[in-house]
Parts: C-alpha cells; sequence; structure tokens
C-alpha cells in the first residue's frame, strides 16, 4: 500500500515543442493521463521553465528554434541531474537517439507518436520520481 499515494501523485511535466499544434495535442493526452502541463516552445524557454518551475519530468523536442533540444538536454541535465527527461522528434536518426540516452535521456519517441507512446513515457517518469 505504500507505494500507491507516490504512484498516484499527479504529475507535473514541461512539454517543449515549437510546434503549438503538437504540444496542444500533447496537453489533451498527457491531462488525459492526470498530468499537470507546462508548455515551451524552444529549448531556452525550456530550460527558464525547469529552473523556475521544477517539473517532474520534460518531454523535449530537438529540432527548435535559439536553442535545440539536444543543447537544452544538456543543459537540464547539469542543473537537474535526475530529472527524466522524454526525446520527442521526427528528426530521429540512430546517432541523435544514441547521443541523446547517453546524454541522460530516458526514452526517445519518434514522430509521429503513438497514445500507448506516450502513456508508458509518463509511466516510466513515474517511476524515476524520487520517493518522498
Amino acid at each position: 500500500m505504500e507505494n500507491t499515494e507516490n504512484e498516484r501523485k499527479k504529475l507535473t511535466l514541461l512539454v517543449s515543442d515549437d510546434s503549438k499544434l503538437l504540444r496542444k495535442k500533447l496537453r489533451a493526452e498527457l491531462e488525459a493521463l492526470d498530468c499537470d502541463v507546462i508548455e515551451a516552445e524552444n529549448g531556452k524557454e525550456a530550460i527558464m521553465k525547469d529552473l523556475k518551475d521544477k517539473p517532474d519530468g520534460i518531454i523535449l523536442d530537438i529540432v527548435m528554434p535559439e536553442v535545440g533540444g539536444i543543447e537544452a538536454l544538456q543543459v537540464i541535465k547539469e542543473v537537474s541531474p535526475d530529472i527524466p527527461v522524454v526525446m520527442l522528434s521526427s528528426a530521429g536518426t540512430p546517432q541523435k537517439i544514441m547521443k541523446t540516452l547517453k546524454m541522460g535521456a530516458i526514452d526517445f519517441i519518434q514522430k509521429p507518436y503513438t497514445t500507448e507512446q506516450i502513456t508508458k513515457a509518463v509511466e516510466n517518469i513515474r517511476r524515476r520520481i524520487p520517493k518522498k
């Protein structure tokens, strides 16, 4: 019974993607999975919101204006080394996938994504939340 409360904790997830339409679609899916959503439209904004809002996890696109997802991942992992980050991109070359996983991303989802992939990613993030 101990874990039930932690597993049911409402997650706050930061979604960073330059596509407003994708953020809106992802927000609806994440809210259906009992998550609060913070949005960022580029990597620079994602870094600032990670520092300010301290989300439980981040879903990060790779190709974005100003600061891309790989650069944002590097900075986020320096300031918040334990935060679970899932990369989401249509630019998923094997090299980029390996690079982001080596940098500390917990998963890489290829666009267009499926609801099952997002559900699995949320469960993966939930499992990595430190027990309080």
